[in-house]
Formats: C-alpha cells, sequence, structure tokens
C-alpha cells in the first residue's frame, strides 16, 4: 500500500543516508567563482536538476519497478564517468541501504545488500528502498529530483554564507522543474522495463564530471563531492 508519510520520512533531509556530507558539485563550483549567489544557485540547481537529476531518477524509479539491479547497476556505472562520482555513488548506496533495511525491512533490500557488499549505486538502492516502503517509481523519481537541487542549496548556505531563505526560495520556484523531471523519469523507467534499460534517461553534466575529479584531489575540502 503506497503511504505518502513513507516519501516524507525518504525525502527528509533528516533521513541518515549520508547527503549532508556532499554538495553535488556545489563547493567546486564555489570555488571556481561559478556560484555565488541566489541566482547562480538557481541556475546550477536547475541544469543539474535536467542532467544528473534525470539520470538518477530514472534509475531510481526503475528500480522501485523491479527491474534487475544488477542490470540496474551497470547501467547507472555506464551513466556515471567519472570515478570519483561512481565511488561517491557507492559510498552513498551504502549509507542509504543501512538507513532503509533499518526503516523498511525486507528481502529486497537484503538481496541488493547481499549481491552489492561493497556498495550498489545509491539510485539503485534508493528505489529499492521506496519499492520497500510501499511507494511507486515516480514517488522514488520525486526523493531523487528533490536531493538533487536541495543538496547543492545547503551546501551553499554553508559555503557562501546565502541567506536560508534564499536557498529556500531558490527550492520553491523549482518545484514544477522537479515535478515535471520526475514524472519525465518514471515515463521512461515504465518504457524501459518493456524495452531495455538503454531507453532509461542518460542526459550527462561533462563540466560536473570533471569537477568532481578535481575536488577528490584537493588536500582539504568541507563536502565528500
Amino acid at each position: 500500500m503506497t503511504t505518502r508519510s513513507a516519501l516524507l520520512v525518504l525525502a527528509d533531509g533528516r533521513f541518515p543516508a549520508g547527503g549532508h556530507a556532499h554538495s553535488g558539485g556545489a563547493e567546486a563550483a564555489v570555488k571556481a567563482g561559478r556560484l555565488r549567489n541566489a541566482g547562480d544557485l538557481e541556475a546550477f540547481c536547475r541544469g543539474r536538476l535536467h542532467t544528473t537529476g534525470l539520470t538518477t531518477a530514472g534509475l531510481a524509479a526503475a528500480a522501485a519497478l523491479g527491474a534487475d539491479l544488477h542490470e540496474l547497476d551497470a547501467a547507472a556505472d555506464a551513466r556515471t564517468p567519472s570515478p570519483a562520482l561512481r565511488a561517491a555513488a557507492r559510498r552513498l548506496g551504502r549509507q542509504m541501504m543501512r538507513a532503509a533495511r533499518t526503516a523498511w525491512p525486507g528481502p529486497e533490500l537484503d538481496r541488493l545488500a547481499a549481491a552489492f557488499p561493497r556498495g550498489a549505486h545509491q539510485p539503485v538502492v534508493l528505489g529499492t528502498a521506496a519499492r520497500s516502503a510501499g511507494l511507486g517509481p515516480e514517488d522514488a523519481a520525486h526523493c531523487v529530483a528533490y536531493e538533487t537541487v536541495g543538496g547543492p542549496a545547503t551546501a551553499a548556505v554553508r559555503l557562501l554564507g546565502l541567506d536560508p531563505f534564499q536557498a529556500t526560495a531558490v527550492l520553491a520556484r523549482l518545484a514544477p522543474a522537479m515535478d515535471e523531471v520526475a514524472s519525465e523519469a518514471a515515463e521512461r523507467a515504465a518504457l524501459a522495463l518493456v524495452e531495455g534499460l538503454d531507453e532509461l534517461p542518460a542526459a550527462s553534466a561533462p563540466l560536473l564530471d570533471l569537477t568532481a575529479e578535481q575536488h577528490a584531489a584537493w588536500p582539504v575540502r568541507l563536502f565528500a563531492s
């Protein structure tokens, strides 16, 4: 049975899945001078949402639909060209797995944990967690869409001293785009279960990949990615 309360729990920034330690590329963008204020933050989040956000939302939606998890994790690898981001995705997957198995214990999460002892990609785990919580593919996609922009917005408050009211206003303005991305991701995931996983979104953000590699080499940084 679908429960909106479970969706709120899964999307809550206080859910202990490790996302608070990651800036979604915002830290590197701040250092490069591309993210300086609320306007820059909105542009950064909008671009991230329609590229990596759409891609990861599609993966999560497919997992929530019950797609083959080995094939889905391989599809996530193929869509993550940056080694630093692949490593971050698996670290986040491990943390998400711990939280999800405590919140919604069940055989599907157990099977995923056994199949990927070093961690599956985070959206694959999130989608499986959504399925275990009785949520659907669009719910899983909404969680990903929100965290895609929520992470950088929270990071910008810490990195720039940005007014948190302004950061929240950015998220509010992006709400229609989040809905659009979640809907498209769920539709593409449903098609992928019939036509094959190549139908999943594969939108890319090369600058995020490049700066992720640079960020991983910094000797001192505030965020893990």
